[in-house]
């Protein structure tokens, strides 16, 4: 298939209504190729001829000399580029060299540390390593099987989860393991980030701190998909200084990449087609043509009822040739449905961002973004799964209804030249920094001196935590109080708080923890929650032993729960003027109070009704920025005869929307308040803040680049073509007044006001 046929081809069909809004051919590209200045292992080296290795690209042959150098290492680069063969070449020639030594390698996913287990066993082979020396270790590893794994293995392959809960609390059953640990691999390192990266930090933090025991001192190697501050980003992880090498040098076919806008259905409120239901006709035809194409959803949810769409469109033989592919699948046949892609057997996948991170499918011709997965790091690793074999690719982006994907369908500029963002992390979270120092000390009590050494802030973590009796200090030495057990079990390092259970009231059951920050919203009575892709009811929240009850049931419409928030400055970080207004960044005290909540139908967003709920308030301090509104801006609204509360409010709910292209989170990760009259100052204010207590940086992120914030939300309210705001600009999905009010010309008016300083 030639993608410009392909495009050409859906232009002339009968139906097109001008959705392919622009094509950016990236052009082939052609390998560069670097050397070594080290000499390799002879062993390493004869086995890389023998895999066919026999050149290094530019970008790799720097990575491994400055390993092996002695340096800590941050690889930068695009899907594709062979940052594996980095780490892998590094470890194994020390390992060959040195027989005591050992490298452990960190995955986000267990799908990705299985995956690079294959690629390990062969690239090294038992000519290099013994059989049993490369393991995997995860929550799936037999128990059985461990202490052959700690006896043994000199690569162990596992994940942030499992170092936390099962190395570091039993790190006298790896003393051999540790002693001789040299590398400590984290890739996909840009996936932690916000609160699982600033737990993922901690837990580095208290690794090394394990190791000085067993006199080691590894060199870390980061692996990411292209951000703005990798370098940094591995530095605020690991806690040690990095050298940062970018990739790009490695050859790539000609690329096609089309930003596609689903037909309006209602041009008054900008309504459009389904992007579910454009990504399933796209899938359809690719695979009719026989071109292997993978689709990314959102959800899993979503990569379900995409492929039963697509499966209901196709002819029975073709329908046989998709499937789809998601966490939460047994092991067995994920690795069947990896098999049966890669050899030819299927010529379709819907997936999960769980095929995002690198598993190795072999070859795709085309790659479907069901909606704008939330970051460019993200987009471009989608996009990057199609074309690795050198022949010519495409890549569609299918813009859903929110403001993040309209801006791009806006601003294609934008996306194509690559602005990545920042990786976010708050290791001195006090949410997440206590619980980590309380498992430090019971792995091993504290020294007084190595109290500052966990982190700026955890001289005061300690003061806190002694105060509440759960540290004790004896001899200058701070000791877990002695009826503590097994402090990391409780930790769960995707929230930053206690958590909730989530049961199966059929079964008696856990489902799973969600974050008690979250669980209101996520688990009231009447509740729809998808679990590993099971749609369950919540029937009971109980509140004092922090456990929802609820059933599996199929329904076709989701919830969505409508929040009161009420903020409160407690003190101001810094200050500056920007755009004739003056912002600031400090600590708030949040009060949120889930009030009801929506029932919509899949797929139409038709409204189904609103109930209402009998839930406690919550109040929690975290980090926000806030800037007031000019008397001019105000001015140039009323002048329109516009609604100050709605224009202010529009102005809020754009920004939140906006400010993701510029941090990588999620709009469920940002918070907001608006009020005509400020409690403390008397005039207007805009408060934008972490909706998760302790924050993560995001709101620090918007004080910095306000006025590119501004810029941006000005461009997606301007142009949108609604009359009075919709989902893509000015309302939320999360508001708790239920988008009411909202003017679409007082934030215009509002946004030129703050942006005219610049113009």
């Amino acid at each position: 298939m030639l993608p410009s046929a392909f495009l050409h081809h859906l232009m002339s069909e009968p139906d097109y209504a001008g959705e392919l809004v622009h094509v950016e051919r990236i052009a082939a590209s052609e390998p560069v190729y670097g050397t070594l200045s080290h000499e390799l292992a002879p062993s390493l080296s004869r086995r890389l001829c023998s895999a066919g290795i026999t050149d290094l690209y530019r970008h790799q042959a720097r990575a491994v000399d400055l390993l092996l150098d002695g340096s800590h290492v941050v690889v930068n680069s695009p899907s594709a580029s062979g940052k594996s063969l980095c780490y892998q070449i590094a470890t194994l020639h020390d390992l060959v060299q040195d027989l005591n030594a050992t490298a452990l390698y960190l995955f986000p996913t267990k799908a990705l540390a299985q995956d690079q287990l294959r690629s390990l066993n062969t690239l090294a082979s038992r000519k290099l390593l013994p059989v049993r020396s490369i393991s995997t270790f995860d929550g799936d590893t037999l128990v059985e099987s461990r202490p052959a794994i700690r006896k043994q293995a000199r690569i162990v392959l596992s994940n942030p989860d499992m170092l936390h809960l099962a190395i570091l609390p039993n790190h006298s059953l790896w003393s051999r393991y540790l002693h001789g640990l040299k590398y400590v691999v984290l890739d996909e390192a840009h996936a932690y980030r916000g609160i699982l990266g600033s737990h993922v930090a901690n837990i580095i933090r208290r690794l090394r701190r394990i190791c000085l025991v067993y006199g080691a001192s590894p060199r870390f190697i980061c692996c990411s998909a292209t951000i703005a501050n990798a370098r940094e980003h591995a530095q605020r992880l690991c806690g040690v200084e990095f050298e940062s090498v970018e990739g790009g040098d490695g050859p790539h076919g000609e690329k096609y990449f089309a930003l596609w806008n689903p037909a309006l259905v209602d041009a008054r409120r900008a309504r459009r087609r389904s992007h579910n239901s454009e990504a399933s006709s796209f899938l359809c035809k690719l695979v009719s043509r026989g071109v292997r194409s993978l689709v990314f959803a959102r959800t899993r949810r979503l990569a379900e009822l995409i492929y039963v769409y697509s499966r209901e469109r196709l002819p029975a033989e073709l329908a046989a040739r998709i499937r789809p592919y998601r966490a939460g699948y047994l092991a067995e046949d994920r690795r069947e449905i990896e098999r049966r892609f890669t050899c030819g057997e299927l010529d379709g996948l819907v997936a999960t961002s769980a095929m995002e991170l690198g598993v190795d499918v072999g070859d795709l011709d085309a790659t479907i973004l069901a909606g704008y997965p939330g970051n460019m790091a993200s987009a471009w690793q989608q996009a990057g799964r199609s074309g690795r074999g050198g022949n010519p690719s495409l890549s569609v982006l299918i813009a859903q209804d929110n403001p993040l994907d309209q801006y791009l369908m806006r601003n294609p500029g934008f996306f194509f030249s690559r602005r990545f963002e920042q990786a976010l992390i708050n290791p001195g979270n006090p949410h997440v920094l206590e619980p980590h120092v309380l498992c430090a000390a019971w792995e091993r009590p504290l020294m007084a001196e190595e109290v500052d050494a966990l982190s700026d802030l955890a001289p005061g973590s300690v003061d806190r935590l002694v105060a509440k009796g759960l540290l004790r200090e004896r001899r200058s030495r701070f000791y877990p109080d002695a009826g503590l057990e097994y402090p990391a079990q409780r930790v769960n390092i995707r929230s930053t708080g206690t958590s909730y259970q989530v049961m199966d009231r059929s079964r008696g059951v856990l489902l799973e923890t969600v974050d008690g920050a979250v669980a209101l919203s996520q688990l009231h009575p009447g509740a729809v929650y998808l679990h590993q892709g099971d749609t369950y009811l919540v029937y009971e929240l109980d509140i004092r032993s922090r456990t929802a009850w609820a059933e599996r049931k199929d329904v076709d419409y989701y919830t969505v729960a409508r929040e009161l928030s009420d903020i409160r400055v407690t003190s101001v970080d810094r200050e500056k003027a920007a755009g004739g207004a003056k912002v600031r960044v400090g600590t708030v005290q949040v009060t949120t109070h889930v009030v009801a909540f929506r029932k919509r139908r899949q797929y139409t967003e038709e409204s189904l009704g609103e109930q209402p709920l009998d839930l406690p308030e919550t109040t929690f301090e975290t980090k926000a920025f806030w800037f007031d509104v000019p008397v001019d801006s105000i001015g140039r609204a009323a002048s329109r005869g516009a609604n100050l509360d709605g224009s202010l409010h529009a102005c809020e709910h754009a920004s939140i929307g906006v400010l993701p292209l510029f941090a990588m989170c999620d709009r469920n990760d940002i918070g907001g308040v608006s009020t005509p009259q400020d409690a403390a100052t008397g005039v207007p204010h805009v408060y934008v803040y972490d909706a998760y207590p302790g924050g993560v940086g995001i709101a620090e992120m918007g004080f910095e680049m306000v006025e590119r914030l501004w810029r941006a939300t000005l461009s997606l309210v301007q142009d949108c073509p609604c009359l009075d705001g919709c989902p893509s600009c000015i309302q939320s999905p999360k508001c708790g007044n239920n988008n009411d009010p909202l003017d679409k010309d007082g934030a215009i008016a509002l946004l030129q006001g703050l942006t005219a300083a610049r113009f």
